[in-house]
């Protein structure tokens, strides 16, 4: 019998499914399939959103035949499928749940496609429907030397920083995935921020998302893989971001915008995990509709848990800190006017002037530098120390301050020349202060 995988691409719902059903007096039914979701190779998942005949039917006599049709060739196929049970939570749930909110988006009926469960099946045979088709096309991309390349360039990353920035160039290169973004996982648990991206006329670096939120919060929240082939507006963060802060008056310099696209047609949200543990998340998205593929989300999962482990072992590197040395001794140059580095202890951010630029754990580190810098001339520093200081409230198990280091080099890379973060060695950094500067606490 064919498995499930050999007819993956009849299973993205550019071609609607029909679902036959019968009564228990043999009364047939036949009616489209909103969804049918690959599960695995002996099972898939339709969507149950009204209690229609169909759902009557299935309840009382538990199989029927779907037809399916490949969109590429015109082939269509008959499975045989045996309802099991409805899952109305969970990854599975969750994965359809937005799909279908893209469907509904895109055929203009937001509102009126709500999931109520998954109702999972067993196939039971799948058959080829005799008929005209067109000739098989050149076929899916083989994407195994993509995934080689893309490990042989992550293998190769000596710190979190180079690991980011490798990932995303890869998958451009080697993929054509244009626009991208990395999320790291915050010490609370609550919130993901964005670390790197790519493809964006502003980077995003240090935007927020909520776990849950949107589609990169459902795929953290669930540590399931989430794709989608056209706009869905209930899940799109970039739209939805810029509509709540005009509703509620917040004032752009107090957030930093998050960089998705605003017309946003695919879109794909790995979890990256070490064991069961969230670490981050990767988002792909482009302005094509259907651009990302079954193969294509195989193969991100596949890397993102590449990105995983080395993450955990650089991370590890990182706290194995070499014994500091003596440190040259580097001129800073302090002309012109001094500039008011602004600090609010209730949420830890910080304001160059009135120029907002970061905030969280990472605002209290600046904090703590500059603070050291004026009083005393500092200028290098260790992440042990950081590590140490009860200030910075960092928790003692997975304190993710090396990607907050990342976040801050690059928020002051991005918006100020005269204050940056310098690595000196493994587990060392050095500010370099270019203007003199006046410390304000609120």
């Amino acid at each position: 019998m064919r498995c499930v995988d050999s007819i993956r691409p009849c299973l993205e719902g550019v071609i609607p499914a029909f679902v036959a059903t019968c009564s228990l007096d043999g009364a047939p039914n036949v009616a489209l399939a909103s969804q049918l979701e690959y599960v695995d190779a002996q099972h898939v998942a339709l969507s149950f959103q009204f209690f229609n005949k169909t759902r009557a039917n299935i309840l009382v006599h538990p199989y029927a035949t779907v037809m399916v049709f490949n969109n590429e060739t015109g082939e269509a196929f008959r499975l045989s499928v045996q309802y099991l049970h409805t899952e109305t939570e969970g990854r599975l749930f969750q994965r359809m749940k937005v799909k279908l909110a893209g469907i509904a988006s895109h055929t203009g009926m937001t509102g009126v496609f709500k999931l109520l469960g998954a109702d999972v099946y067993r196939v039971l045979a799948i058959e080829r429907v005799p008929g005209k088709s067109l000739p098989d096309g050149p076929g899916a991309r083989n994407l195994l030397p993509a995934i080689r390349a893309v490990s042989e360039r992550l293998a190769g990353s000596l710190d979190l920083s180079s690991l980011f920035d490798d990932t995303l160039k890869s998958l451009e290169l080697h993929f054509g995935f244009r626009h991208s973004m990395f999320l790291m996982l915050d010490e609370s648990g609550s919130r993901l921020y964005t670390v790197a991206s790519r493809g964006y006329a502003q980077s995003g670096v240090g935007s927020e998302i909520a776990v849950g939120d949107g589609i990169i919060g459902v795929a953290a929240e669930h540590r399931t893989p989430i794709r989608i082939a056209h706009m869905a507006t209930e899940y799109n963060y970039a739209q939805n971001l810029r509509a709540r802060a005009l509703e509620a008056g917040i004032a752009a310099q107090a957030e930093i915008p998050f960089a998705g696209l605003p017309d946003s047609n695919s879109q794909l949200a790995v979890p990256v995990l070490a064991g069961e543990r969230l670490l981050g998340v990767l988002y792909l998205e482009s302005p094509e509709q259907r651009r990302f593929s079954y193969n294509d989300e195989d193969a991100l999962v596949a890397i993102a848990q590449q990105i995983g482990l080395m993450m955990r072992t650089l991370q590890s590197a990182e706290a194995l800190e070499e014994a500091p040395g003596a440190s040259p001794v580097v001129p800073h140059s302090s002309g012109g006017a001094p500039v008011a580095v602004r600090y609010f202890p209730e949420n830890d951010s910080v304001f160059l002037a009135d120029d907002y630029l970061i905030k969280g754990v990472a605002g209290a580190i600046l904090w703590k530098l500059v603070n050291a810098h004026v009083s005393c001339g500092r200028v290098d520093f260790s992440n042990r120390e950081l590590r140490l200081d009860p200030a910075l409230r960092l928790p003692d198990i997975d304190d993710n301050l090396e990607a907050r280091l990342i976040l801050l080099s690059r928020r002051l890379r991005e918006r100020c020349d005269f204050l940056g973060l310098e690595k000196t060695g493994r587990g060392r950094f050095r500010l370099r202060v270019g203007r003199s500067l006046q410390l304000v606490s609120a």
